[in-house]
């Protein structure tokens, strides 16, 4: 089992992946079409009932420009590696050419319109189905002219309990000081019993956990404040649960995240989560989820397919950061290497984070002062612009985030070729990234800019 709090800082994890996907513009440019589906699924076997619950496949058909028109088309199924261990329940706007394949009607992509749904189906296990059994259902798609690369997804047959999380809705326009909850169904939609059920929160340091349960441990980090929750009501196949986080909304809130996710209970699972941290139990009440259907009885098993155990939600709060950028002043002589600092302080009262995209919370631009040349820059955190210019434009990212009143600071290396006396370049950030616009949440855009000053 892999960190969750690695998934922190990336793009939001979803749970069904593209499983194939072309690589030009569509229709009108490229006649290029790209197929979404879920990259695998595992069909549950017979349950104690002697029933096998059944798995739907959602398949998308999108472009990457959607400029113009792409008329209405057709979506190709072929389920004939999976036929001997599973039946098809085929949607109404799929027609069956032969008992393993379809051809499903694909509405039009106006323009403006990237992608379309083009099929949802059903899969349920045969019965007697070996455990273990695995095969691709394969998709290619035609509109007018356009076609597409083929897709697949792969699909299994197993035994155990399938555990997970619906999707929370994001939240936008939370106020700071406020309270607020993260409302979640946890269900089984396995064939075999989770006995026990690890469940492990992340709030981002914006928000707050309203409580501290007594069978949660809980560790604070830098981007917030992570728990392990054990929970001991068993988890039956078709049984859901409502899971309900309270959460405060700091001073400091700005562009929040909350992520949580379930797994089945073992010793080492745990152990594994816990990791080298220093983590401490809370002190108040259980935390104890309330059942909303009736269970069936089953035998215990490693969790089927884990693709729908993590979410994450997005809580947004009307708040502000001022960024404020500071200069330096060096010297030296001609043939010196001198040091000039450059530093992003967020004068708050919000902390800023882009723990969805994983953008710079500021980039600064800046050029080399007259008689100057940069030296090298940290790769990991600077680049140049190509583009031919004269003189060079150089960029540099802070981390993802930064807390208030906290700063960084990007260390230049300037050489100096001839000593120009007042030789000046101005720093400023670029307030438009589409990832994290500053414009956005900084309300005094006069201080974002700085010089740096050589003799």
């Amino acid at each position: 089992m892999k960190d969750p709090q690695r998934l922190l800082g990336a793009a939001l994890v979803s749970c069904a992946l593209a499983a194939g996907v072309g690589a030009g513009p569509a229709y009108a440019q490229e006649n290029q079409l790209w197929i979404s589906a879920p990259y695998e699924t595992v069909l549950p076997g017979a349950d104690a009932d002697g029933g096998a619950p059944e798995r739907s496949l959602a398949v998308r058909v999108s472009r990457d420009v959607a400029d113009d028109r792409v008329p209405a088309g057709r979506l190709t199924v072929d389920v004939g590696e999976i036929a001997s261990f599973a039946r098809v329940s085929w949607p109404a706007n799929c027609e069956p050419e032969s008992e393993v394949k379809a051809v499903c009607d694909v509405p039009e992509m106006p323009a403006g319109t990237e992608s379309v749904p083009a099929a949802t189906f059903g899969l349920r296990a045969l019965p007697g189905a070996d455990v273990g059994a695995s095969g691709y259902v394969r998709y290619s798609a035609v509109a007018g002219e356009a076609t597409s690369h083929p897709a697949e997804t792969r699909v299994g047959v197993g035994n155990g309990p399938d555990l997970g999380l619906s999707q929370a809705d994001d939240q936008h326009g939370l106020r700071p000081g406020s309270r607020t909850s993260v409302r979640a169904t946890l269900s089984n939609s396995g064939n075999r019993t989770a006995d026990r059920t690890l469940l492990w929160l992340d709030a981002s340091y914006g928000l707050r956990f309203e409580q501290r349960h007594a069978n949660c441990e809980y560790r604070a980090h830098e981007t917030g404040t992570s728990a392990l929750c054990v929970l001991d009501e068993a988890v039956a196949p078709g049984q859901r649960y409502a899971l309900n986080t309270g959460l405060g909304v700091g001073r400091n809130a700005l562009y929040e995240r909350f992520d949580h996710s379930v797994h089945p209970y073992s010793d080492e699972a745990l152990e594994e989560m816990r990791g080298d941290w220093t983590w401490t139990r809370g002190t108040g009440a259980e935390l104890d989820l309330r059942p909303l259907a009736a269970a069936r009885a089953a035998a215990a098993d490693p969790d089927l397919d884990p693709q729908d155990n993590y979410r994450a939600v997005m809580l947004n709060a009307r708040n502000t950061a001022d960024l404020k950028l500071g200069g330096s002043r060096v010297g030296g002589a001609a043939g010196d290497t001198v040091t000039a600092r450059v530093t992003v302080l967020n004068r708050g009262p919000a902390w800023v984070a882009s723990l969805g995209a994983g953008a710079a919370v500021a980039t600064v631009r800046f050029r080399a002062p007259e008689g100057t040349t940069v030296g090298p820059l940290p790769e990991e955190d600077c680049w140049t612009a190509e583009d031919g210019t004269s003189p060079t434009t150089h960029f540099c990212r802070t981390p993802i985030y930064l807390h208030d009143k906290a700063s960084y600071t990007f260390e230049i290396p300037l050489r100096i070729d001839r000593v120009v006396r007042g030789a000046h370049t101005t720093v400023a950030t670029l307030n438009d990234d589409p990832e994290l616009s500053i414009r956005e949440f900084d309300p005094n855009l006069r201080n974002n800019s700085a010089r740096i000053v050589v003799n």
